[in-house]
């Protein structure tokens, strides 16, 4: 029994080899469309004015939650620019938000098609439960032997590593709207694409947008890590900080990583809460609209009343 060995790690070296050789065409695709859209955004943020990227952060801060919130993000970014971390910070947060969209935009119909069919369901959880299980660091060796060394690796690596809550909250989010809800919609007439795009995606929303925050957030901590692959950023930062017991880049640059998932964790929060906050900008709007139109009413029946 000593001697006996079973080499699973060779035959995954094998499979990554023969992908590697036989799927080249496919591999310079994905990496020319993802370092393209990393590179682009990234371009965006750091050459706009950086007042204007503070108000745009600011203002969908109060859009979406409260003007206090949008106070901290106006001074929270300010002090990532005053720590000289504002390159990097963009950097990072352009890496996360096309690492989320990718993400989001392959959990989300995975968590469909595994709601609506149990044994693609049963056959997928033990996928997620290894992709959701493996260290974030094995992901690298793989993407970096594919995609060698940059941003590339480190979005694959990111993308692959945020992905199974996505997938499991949106199918449980479908899973969860009430069994009656759905068979009144069937009874009425609609069509199985009809009563998912009206009835089960609206009532699972607050779960999948659950899902979506803890994609960036798992995204956030693995772009980090991806620093170690190349990838630019407040990650390569840290990296550098510790290799050379930087204390003080150290700090700052994982200061900078804490703002930013501050930030993406109350956004998306706010986008997934059942109800709008008091002091969103959103929210006062609304509460406009309501009240303009009790006020139409109001005046429809005091007219219908002096006509009487």
């Amino acid at each position: 029994m000593d001697g006996f060995r079973i080499p699973v790690g060779m035959w995954a070296e094998d499979g990554v080899r023969w992908m590697r050789d036989n799927l080249d065409w496919l591999l310079g695709t994905i990496s020319m469309v993802m370092g393209t859209l990393v590179r682009t955004l990234t371009d965006l943020l750091v050459s706009s004015p950086i007042v204007v990227v503070i108000v745009v952060a600011a203002l969908l801060a109060w859009a979406l939650r409260s003007w206090q919130f949008a106070i901290g993000t106006a001074l929270s970014f300010a002090l990532i620019l005053a720590m000289g971390q504002w390159v990097s910070a963009m950097q990072t947060l352009a890496l996360v938000v096309v690492a989320t969209l990718i993400a989001v935009a392959l959990a989300v119909p995975l968590g469909i098609l595994a709601a609506r069919n149990d044994r693609f369901s049963s056959v997928l959880k033990p996928v997620l439960d290894l992709m959701q299980a493996m260290p974030g660091f094995v992901y690298l060796i793989p993407a970096i032997v594919f995609f060698s060394i940059g941003v590339v690796p480190g979005l694959v690596a990111t993308i692959i590593f945020s992905l199974p809550p996505g997938v499991r909250l949106t199918e449980l989010g479908i899973r969860g709207v009430d069994a009656e809800t759905v068979e009144a919609g069937y009874a009425f007439g609609a069509k199985p694409g009809q009563i998912l795009r009206g009835v089960q995606l609206p009532l699972a929303m607050p779960t999948i947008m659950t899902g979506v925050n803890q994609v960036i957030m798992l995204a956030l901590s693995m772009a980090v890590i991806a620093g170690i692959a190349g990838a630019p950023g407040l990650g390569a930062q840290i990296v550098q900080a510790m290799s050379t017991v930087d204390i003080a880049t150290g700090v700052e640059a994982g200061l900078g990583v804490v703002i930013i998932a501050v930030y993406l964790d109350r956004l998306t929060a706010a986008l997934g809460a059942a109800r709008d906050h008091r002091w969103s900008l959103l929210g006062m709007l609304q509460r406009r609209r309501v009240a303009a139109k009790r006020a139409e009413v109001s005046d429809a029946q005091r007219g219908l009343a002096q006509v009487a």
